[in-house]
């Protein structure tokens, strides 16, 4: 798979989560927001098959996200 149809899958992904979020409350979370809380833990070892990016990606709660985002406004990190 080219890296180039990678990155828009990742992307539909993303913005598909951001969306399920939106419907339950969390109208500010990005595709971009949610690609940074699940690519947090592929620094280490790099990134993973397709299959687990996608389960990462779609399996993503709402506490796991916000935390990550809590962590962050304390880290200074900004997106």
């Amino acid at each position: 798979m080219a890296d180039e149809e990678l990155s828009r899958i990742i992307e539909e992904l993303c913005n598909s989560k951001a969306a399920e979020f939106h419907l339950i409350g969390y109208e500010h979370v990005t595709g971009e927001e949610v690609w940074e809380c699940v690519s947090e833990k592929y620094e280490k070892n790099g990134q993973p098959e397709l299959h687990q990016l996608v389960n990462d990606i779609l399996s993503l709660k709402v506490m796991k996200f916000m935390n990550f985002m809590t962590i962050s406004a304390y880290k200074g990190t900004q997106f």
